[in-house]
């Protein structure tokens, strides 16, 4: 089991050698490819004898040092390591090798999607291209010339300038690039296809002008405007709020069907998957377009937050990631609503990052250690790294951050740093003392907050109580320090009292307010200020709910009625009047649409499973059920007074508040479909009937397929007809049939993945059908156990082909410590499968072996 060996933090060395410049040649072929790779070496170790090269599943030709060719004596090939003995102190090394692209069904290095040539290596995927120093404080000038055939690969694309077109040859033709920024091999990019373009230009605030590309398949041109439009405010955004203006003379984006994550930042070449580019309003959603938009943003931030500024080792990856999801959500916010985007955000933390912290995959955002490192892009990673970057945003105040992120691009512009070197430039401007709070980058688990509130002879006092869980090893873990929003307000008017943000450093803390002519009422976190789990003793949602002028801390509350109203329902109490009467009222707001479609919004399946100490679905979906049915019963006719003054079918605008329209009136549609009578029915076949957009008409289908199996059937069968040959339409489809709810589902998914649409060397419609399926509660954790035995199935099966793909699969079982002894029972039968099959990859076997807890 050498290969499944873990790798930590402290083990880090800097690398022996440096390499100054990489000359690549790429000969492409149908059947292979053939690569050369000069590099330019310099001893920064004295006393290295060897160079080390990682290396994995290629074809070694030749090699060469200086002019001399080595015969095999001279290096060793074993173990993914190419060692090549008693190097000189500098030389440049010439390999050339020899890949199989089409083979690549991992889709990590050089491979192909469809008839498209193109590369994933973020993070080690280069050395499956050619041996090299494969790590991110490798860094490098590259120049890249591109070869392939003349009528099927007309675009040939790499990273940085275009320099010279190499039209001399009679049926092929060649194309050289040049990056004058140095970058890690992660970094590097090719693109060879028959691809259709849309082009436009951005002026820099500095007067350059940058040629924009965004390449698709031919046919999908029209597809790609958005993400052009969204390309240029990114581009103006980043250079207001940050300073940051783009530095070569072309940014192209390349969207692909087959690929493992949602995007790649690979300088000058961003590699896509085609969700986040191609988007119109008769096949994308709204939430697809406002995802292009946030993706886009992220991956050109990346351009100094990633690029410019790149990580030492892959343990520092929130340091990339972290800040550069902070910097698309503050984007989205300011191009959008930002109250819905802070929302939107808070709900992703919870249902994704929330649910990690509490499993045995649990890990802080910078890990200590890891066996895969492509089980590292999580959750926490990413969105809780955000929320720590948030933090220290509050804790510095906007004039601050701006000085300390200034002072960070100027001091590290060109280099891997570490997280270490973040902290220091966000101090050093600000003189704000972080010392203590660099515990949120090495602890693990989501920290709860107990409040106790008192009250006597008009003095307040809030004492504040910090919970924090011990590590995954079972270690105590000490007090965070961060900056806790909150207000008080007066218990009869609603107007506030106080409005500060505390900082929050020892375990227990008491705050002393006084001349109060009466107890206020506590809005506490407000924004979300710090990602905890809040413990009040006594909170007046209801008043927080049509007082509280804070809009998170207002669906904060409406939330929390919600899940206290089916709690109590859970244990067999009538459903609370004065919930319902408090959701009367939010009908009632005259607020923004998209974001009184959230405050309507029950608390999800997922929310109310991290509550249980032992997690049974079964009457989580019955509450949810029983109440939707009696909301919509009560308020029958607001409702759909509410809709018919929403519901516009020829209406395809995506400006904010014809989305708005569209959410508020689909979460109307929603809770009504939970009557299941004929008229509601009606209204959800005549909303897939003749709507234009995309939304209404996946709204309409899941409701009937959740309701109606001979309406669903009908129009379903509609949708297939109409879509079958867009790829990312259909991803939908399968969507919406491995969600489902009716029973049969499991027998109509294993159905489908002998459907001609579906292809599962295509990880976004295994996502759809299988990912799905696997994060729908109410089938996958059946008690037969059909649910887990399927998807133990579909990892090991998947594992042979895309081990990235697989691990992600193999996440739905990390609830496995806290389910009822029934289910946990079947699902421990199929980890056991699963773990011991024969030749599983590391990736797949370092989250089952965490879940199963196998030293």
């Amino acid at each position: 089991m050498s290969e499944m060996q873990a790798i930590y933090l402290k083990d880090y060395q800097k690398p022996h050698f440096s390499i100054e410049k990489v000359d690549l040649v790429f000969d492409l072929y149908e059947e292979y490819a053939m690569v050369t790779n000069t590099m330019g070496f310099t001893k920064t170790e004295s006393e290295a004898n060897d160079l080390i090269l990682d290396s994995t599943s290629l074809e070694l030709l030749e090699l060469w040092i200086n002019d001399l060719q080595l015969g095999e004596s001279r290096y060793s090939y074993a173990n993914e390591k190419l060692t090549i003995f008693n190097v000189p102190a500098a030389f440049s090394l010439k390999i050339i090798n020899k890949i199989y692209p089409q083979n690549n069904t991992e889709l990590e290095g050089l491979y192909k999607s469809g008839t498209i040539f193109c590369t994933q290596n973020e993070p080690e995927g280069f050395r499956s291209i050619t041996p090299y120093l494969d790590r991110p404080d490798v860094m490098s000038v590259f120049t890249t010339t591109v070869i392939a055939d003349k009528s099927k690969y007309p675009i040939l694309l790499s990273n940085g300038n275009k320099t010279q077109c190499h039209d001399n040859f009679k049926e092929r033709h060649a194309v050289t690039w040049f990056d004058p920024h140095p970058k890690p091999s992660y970094l590097f990019a090719l693109v060879a296809g028959d691809l259709g373009c849309v082009n436009d230009s951005f002026t820099t605030m500095s007067g350059n002008e940058i040629e924009l590309n965004i390449y698709c398949d031919l046919g999908n041109e029209s597809k790609c405007t958005h993400a052009m439009k969204s390309l240029k405010e990114s581009m103006t955004w980043d250079e207001e709020k940050y300073g940051r203006e783009y530095d070569l003379e072309i940014y192209n984006i390349v969207a692909v069907d087959s690929f493992n994550m949602g995007a790649m930042e690979n300088k000058g070449l961003n590699v896509f998957n085609s969700h986040y580019v191609l988007a119109n309003e008769d096949t994308a959603t709204d939430a697809n377009f406002m995802g292009i938009q946030s993706v886009i943003a992220h991956e050109y931030f990346h351009n100094w937050t990633g690029n410019r500024i790149t990580c030492r080792d892959w343990f520092q990856l929130t340091l990339k990631e972290g800040l550069t999801v902070f910097r698309d959500q503050c984007f989205s916010a300011d191009l959008n609503s930002a109250e819905v985007q802070r929302i939107e955000d808070v709900i992703s933390l919870r249902e994704r990052q929330f649910v990690e912290d509490a499993s045995p995959t649990s890990h802080p955002i910078q890990p200590e250690s890891y066996i895969s490192m492509n089980n590292f892009y999580t959750a926490t990673v990413y969105e809780k790294g955000a929320e720590v970057i948030r933090m220290i945003h509050t804790l510095l105040g906007a004039e601050n951050y701006r000085k300390a992120t200034d002072l960070y691009f100027e001091t590290f512009d060109g280099q891997a740093v570490t997280t270490q070197d973040f902290l220091w430039a966000m101090s050093s401007a600000s003189g704000v003392d972080l010392s203590q709070f660099e515990r949120w980058y090495h602890q693990n688990g989501t920290p709860k907050l107990h409040v106790h509130e008192s009250f006597e002879d008009g003095i307040y006092k809030l004492r504040l109580t910090q919970k924090v869980p011990n590590a995954i090893d079972g270690k105590t873990q000490e007090p965070y320090f961060y900056p806790l929003k909150m207000a008080l307000l007066d218990a009869m008017s609603g107007e506030e009292i106080v409005a500060q943000t505390l900082i929050i450093s020892k375990e227990e803390e008491t705050f002393v307010f006084k001349n109060l002519n009466a107890k206020p009422i506590l809005s506490i976190n407000r924004d979300f200020s710090v990602p905890v789990i809040i413990e009040q003793e006594e909170a007046n949602y209801a008043f927080l709910m049509q007082h509280d002028k804070n809009s998170f801390l207002r669906y904060e509350s409406a939330q929390s009625f919600a899940v206290e109203t089916l709690e109590s329902m859970m244990q067999g109490k009538e459903i609370n009047a004065a919930f319902v009467a408090a959701y009367g009222y939010l009908l009632d707001l005259n607020v923004d649409l998209s974001y009184k479609a959230l405050l309507l919004e029950l608390p999800s399946v997922s929310a109310l499973m991290q509550r249980q100490e032992e997690v049974d679905f079964e009457p989580i979906y019955a509450a949810k059920e029983k109440l939707s049915k009696h909301l919509a019963t009560t308020y029958k006719e607001k409702l759909l007074a509410l809709y018919t003054q929403l519901h516009k079918p020829t209406s395809d605008a995506i400006d904010s508040i014809s989305m708005g329209e569209r959410a508020l009136k689909n979460r109307v549609l929603h809770l009504l479909s939970a009557l299941e009578s004929d008229d509601i029915l009606a209204l959800a076949q005549t909303q897939y009937e003749n709507s234009l957009t995309m939304t209404d008409r996946i709204t309409a289908l899941d409701i009937l397929e959740n309701t109606n199996a001979a309406l669903a059937g009908v129009a379903l069968a509609d949708f297939y007809a109409k879509y079958k040959n867009d790829t990312l339409v259909m991803n939908k489809y399968f969507s919406i049939l491995s969600a489902s709810h009716r029973e049969g589902t499991l027998d109509r998914v294993l159905a489908l993945q002998n459907d001609p649409a579906y292809d599962t060397k295509v990880p976004n419609l295994v996502r759809s059908l299988i990912g799905v399926f696997a994060r729908n509660y109410k089938h996958f954790h059946a008690k037969d156990g059909y649910g887990y035995a399927f998807v133990a199935d579909k990892i090991i099966e998947i594992d042979a082909l895309n081990a990235q793909i697989a691990s992600g699969l193999a996440g739905a079982f990390k609830i496995y410590e806290r389910l009822n002894q029934h289910n946990k029972t079947l699902m421990h039968k199929e980890l056991e499968r699963v773990v011991s099959t024969h030749s599983l990859s590391k990736n797949v076997y370092e989250i089952i072996s965490k879940i199963l807890k196998i030293k």
